[in-house]
């Protein structure tokens, strides 16, 4: 997922100021103010390093880093008057062509040309230094000297298109062109073919498969997927293919293009307007015209598209007005998508990322940042660490910093365990792993660490491919265009290579790990693949080098799994297994054994992240030769979740693949965050256990160390037990049923010995001390633990769930934890009106009634809770008046005053007696607050005060007037409720008691209950990162 971070840069190639005139009067008459034409079209190249802008007049190509103005070609008088101004621009994919679209129907073409003799934005220096050749500043100087390759504009040729021009694609081979009248689509080669023919037509309406009398509007195209999306003007959405040759039946020799119709609007709704590909999730986005987005998954090419998911508007039509732009990052990881007003974010499968939406409209135009106030074009440059807006009627470039997720650069289970961020120029890492349990997380701003990466590797090997972080979290490595550099937390030193030959050798394909202080890389070189182990503790250069393993092909992914395991997945279509040996200092890499996976995966490209699952036995006492006959593998391709299952047949190994999740964004297997479990730092302090129970309860048949998570967009989703997976097959239905634990951020790690989900979740801020706006994100967390406890239970089984307490009730928040479990059984058990042979209430509360806050909880589940949903909870309990009593023998005076409440909205208050006893205990435990409270209570029940008149006789009146003298000093008298007692109405509010808040309360989505401060127990709900 990506997340903007900064304010964005702006940019604009003819900033003209505009000037108020200083006189006006006859003579002289109005003085003239110069506008700036504004940016009307916006392109850029496949690999992303030129950028194309157009106005009505001009065409400027852009340097994308650093982003500088490289050439401008203006349109003359003639020209314009000619051909019209311009509307549209298309780049070729390699920039060596621009074509601009004009009013008029004409396409106006120009070179491109790069001068490698001749340099732009040269600085003379007029000290001249020498640099010595190990001086950071030498290389800077350098660059400054050299400057940037010229690049030259020159005109080609105007192509007429008399038929008119709807849509236009510029590809590597040829124009595409979608005319109007009539409706038909044109191709026209850049250059002529071996036969000398340059282009050729197909109507719209010799294509069967579209609806007749339809035009296209619109047209996108991707080079990897083969594939174009065309809308038409009725709304209807077509997956299309070229043809490679002529067919041999003689109605189909003249066939250019196969099509499927994928999207069809309803009547009046869902109208197509916008299209996006993404290439690596094999997805395609429809932008509808009010505003929402569909998105359908791309399993073949023979019109096997279904609808994937939907995605709803960041805000109503009448605030974001029509979609105008929608694109894929890079990766596929994010989808943008830009509004009238707006513009909005989300990850590939829908969860909603950031968004301009919720920006002050007066601040947004007193500052004039137009990128908050609509969207008319965008793209992404620099890798995907930049988001170039252009916005109407404005003539800047805004180009908005994003950080990414560096699972999206490298799936590796240590980057999946810790939230590790990568930008355009540094790395950034959450510290709140390092913290232990039993202390509140930090979520301010200082618990980020971020390291810069070298200058000087940035310069020479922007922008950055890939990071990896090291399971303890002490060591990172970054890999650019070329070569790598790696970090280390503690010391916050980088080493780089010292040869920037050395460096330029190679390229990191496939991944990198680290081993202890080794780094694994799987690198690509002038003529071999290796895999090359790197030392931290000694230089990047030849004694660095520990170890050269030649592969046979590409890596497609690196994995770490158990101790010392590492899974390498080639091209090859083959799974090679490698035992990292160390001896001394000597670390060195022994292959042991390999699976062949021919017929099983069909596009090894497509393979995201692999690990295996073997058996307890083999990984405790196994040959490691043998793991490949033992393990189960897990494939993540695209977004499908594989499972690769070994067979027991005799004879040689069958394996039964089946696809377990969908939609996956990414997963975390626990077992392979064994060195993350075990730190020190991760581990929870001991907790009290039974006699009967000795066992770690993370290592039982039902722990959470062998758990499988993955997030699906919309849900973190889990596995309690991966043995539940192996042991069901797929004709099984729900036998291994997934928990759904729905989160309103993105999560981006699992804090298993917290018991949390951890997240971000993007904001804008805006200031009226600053006159700009900025991007930031902050930390969120959500408990799991009432979500997996209620699974457990629901399951019957009470044992596992009371063996996950035991590990996690040292955590001070684990009470909050029981209250959410209670509270959210019994919100669906009302909402659902579960009979009470299917509730699980009788469950719960058995659980419940075994810790000592039981009582507590109870309570706080009351004052959370609306006043009817108390009948279904005390329908599992003891009589509230048996808890009130329970209460008061513990001593827990304040948990009895909150069910003093609960008797009172039952009308079962024995004429005050029970507030009486509790107002006598309450005075002689010193607790005058809860006096006071409880004095309060007594007058809304009886406002003639005879009743309190009565307990106070029954008491020291002398003491009593004493402490609330005291008291008094302190804190404001209370003001006695002067309104009508309490009326007991099930379905409201009871008058006459205040509402007063104890502690921090959590948000729920039902009313709190008021009640006194004093009759509610003091609330104990601990957030896992809030500050005392």
């Amino acid at each position: 997922m990506y997340w903007p971070m900064g304010a964005p840069q702006v940019y604009a190639a003819n900033r003209k100021r505009r000037k108020e005139p200083e006189f006006e009067d006859e003579e002289h008459g109005e003085a003239e103010v110069e506008e700036n034409p504004p940016i009307l079209g916006l392109r850029t190249s496949r690999s992303g390093h030129l950028i194309a802008t157009i106005t009505a007049t001009t065409m400027t190509i852009w340097q994308a880093s650093p982003t500088v103005v490289l050439a401008v070609a203006c349109r003359s008088a003639s020209s314009l008057q000619s051909y019209g101004p311009n509307v549209a621009v298309l780049l070729r994919p390699d920039a060596s062509i621009a074509v601009v679209q004009t009013l008029n129907g004409f396409l106006v073409t120009y070179s491109i040309t790069v001068d490698p003799n001749a340099q732009v934005y040269q600085q003379i220096h007029k000290d001249v230094k020498h640099y010595k050749p190990n001086d950071p500043n030498r290389l800077i100087y350098e660059q400054e000297r050299a400057g940037f390759n010229e690049v030259n504009l020159k005109f080609r040729m105007v192509i007429r298109i008399d038929a008119g021009v709807a849509a236009a694609l510029a590809l590597d081979s040829e124009l595409m062109v979608a005319t109007r009248k009539p409706a038909a689509v044109q191709t026209i080669r850049w250059t002529p073919d071996e036969s000398g023919k340059q282009t050729s037509t197909e109507l719209t309406s010799r294509m069967a498969w579209m609806q007749k009398g339809s035009s296209i509007v619109s047209m996108v195209y991707d080079r990897a997927m083969n594939l174009a999306v065309w809308i038409a003007n009725d709304g209807r959405a077509y997956a299309v293919q070229k043809h490679t040759g002529a067919s041999g039946a003689p109605d189909q020799s003249q066939r250019l293009f196969r099509g499927y119709e994928f999207h069809a609007p309803k009547i009046g709704d869902f109208v197509a307007r916008k299209a996006a590909i993404n290439p690596r999730f094999s997805l395609l986005a429809i932008g509808c015209d009010q505003s929402d987005i569909h998105v359908y998954s791309a399993k073949d090419y023979v019109g096997s598209i279904p609808l994937s998911h939907r995605i709803s508007a960041p805000a109503s039509f009448s605030t974001t007005g029509h979609i105008t732009c929608l694109s894929y990052s890079p990766d596929g990881y994010c989808l943008v998508a830009g509004y009238e007003r707006g513009w909005a974010t989300w990850s590939v499968y829908g969860k909603p990322g950031a968004t301009s939406f919720g920006a002050n409209e007066k601040l947004s135009e007193s500052n004039e940042e137009y990128w908050l106030k609509g969207v008319s074009d965008l793209c992404w440059i620099n890798g995907g660490f930049d988001l170039l807006l252009s916005c109407p009627n404005d003539d800047q470039l805004w180009a908005l910093p994003m950080t990414k997720s560096a699972v999206t650069s490298a799936f590796l289970s240590a980057n999946v365990s810790r939230t590790f961020l990568l930008s355009a120029s540094s790395l950034m890492i959450y510290r709140g792993f390092d913290v232990p349990p039993t202390v509140n997380m930090p979520a301010d701003a200082s618990s980020w660490q971020h390291a810069a990466i070298p200058p000087n590797f940035l310069a020479r090997q922007r922008p950055m491919r890939s990071a990896t972080i090291s399971h303890d979290g002490r060591y990172l490595a970054v890999a650019g265009k070329r070569g790598l550099a790696h970090y280390s937390i503690s010391s916050g030193r980088w080493k780089t290579f010292d040869d920037t030959e050395a460096e330029n050798a190679f390229v990191v394909r496939g991944g990198m790990c680290w081993y202890q202080y080794v780094l694994v890389a799987a690198v690509e070189t002038d003529d071999a693949y290796e895999l090359h182990l790197y030392s931290r503790e000694l230089g990047l250069n030849a004694k660095g080098l520990l170890h050269i393993e030649t592969l046979s092909s590409a890596a497609v992914v690196i994995s770490l799994t158990g101790q010392d395991s590492l899974l390498v997945y080639t091209y090859e279509n083959i799974l090679y297994h490698y035992i990292l040996n160390a001896s001394g200092a000597a670390v060195t890499l022994v292959q042991v054994g390999q699976l062949a996976l021919n017929g099983i995966v069909r596009s090894p490209a497509r393979v995201r992240a692999v690990t295996w699952i073997l058996p307890e036995i083999q990984m405790r006492d196994g040959d490691p030769s043998q793991d490949v006959a033992h393990a189960s593998v897990l494939f993540l391709v695209d977004g499908k979740l594989v499972l690769l299952q070994s067979s027991t047949a005799e004879g040689d190994p069958k394996y039964e693949m089946r696809v377990i999740a969908h939609n996956v964004e990414y997963f975390d297997l626990m077992r392979d965050q064994g060195s993350l479990l075990n730190s020190p730092n991760q581990s929870l302090p001991e907790s009290p256990t039974s006699e009967e129970v000795q066992t770690d309860p993370l290592s039982t048949t039902r722990g959470l160390r062998d758990s499988l998570w993955y997030f699906d967009g919309e849900h973190i989703r889990c596995w309690i037990d991966v043995q539940d997976i192996l042991g069901s097959s797929s004709s099984e239905e729900g036998s291994a049923q997934t928990i759904a634990i729905p989160t309103d951020f993105y999560p981006t790690a699992i804090m298993l010995n917290r018991g949390v989900i951890l997240g971000l979740d993007s904001e804008l801020v805006q200031r009226s001390d600053i006159h700009f706006a900025f991007m930031r994100h902050s930390i969120r967390t959500q408990l799991f633990l009432p979500h997996t406890l209620r699974r457990l239970l629901s399951d019957g089984d009470t044992t596992a769930a009371s063996l996950l307490a035991l590990r996690y009730q040292a955590l001070p928040y684990w009470s909050h934890a029981l209250e959410l479990l209670l509270h959210m059984v019994l919100d669906d058990e009302v909402e659902e009106n579960v009979d009470g042979e299917e509730s699980l209430m009788p469950s719960v509360i058995s659980f419940l009634s075994t810790f000592p806050d039981y009582l507590d909880i109870v309570v706080q589940c009351t004052r959370k809770t609306e006043a009817p949903s108390w009948r279904t909870l005390f329908a599992y309990l003891p009589s509230p008046e048996q808890l009130f009593e329970e209460s008061l023998e513990q001593g827990l005076l304040k948990t009895a005053g909150g069910y003093l409440l609960v008797l009172n909205t039952f009308q079962e208050l024995d004429s005050s007696e029970q507030c009486i006893r509790l107002l006598q205990r309450a005075k002689k435990a010193g607790d005058w607050d809860l006096c006071k409270e409880l004095a309060r209570f007594l007058m809304a029940l009886d406002t003639s005060g005879n009743t309190l008149r009565g307990a106070l006789a029954r008491m020291d009146l002398e003491a009593l007037d004493a402490a609330a003298a005291k008291s008094s000093n302190d804190q404001k008298t209370p003001r006695f409720p002067t309104s009508n007692p309490i009326e007991h109405q099930m379905n409201g509010k009871p008058s006459g008691i205040s509402e007063l808040t104890i502690g921090k309360r959590q948000n729920t989505s039902r009313r709190i209950l008021p009640c006194p401060t004093g009759l509610g127990i003091s609330e104990d709900n601990h957030d896992p990162h809030s500050q005392d």
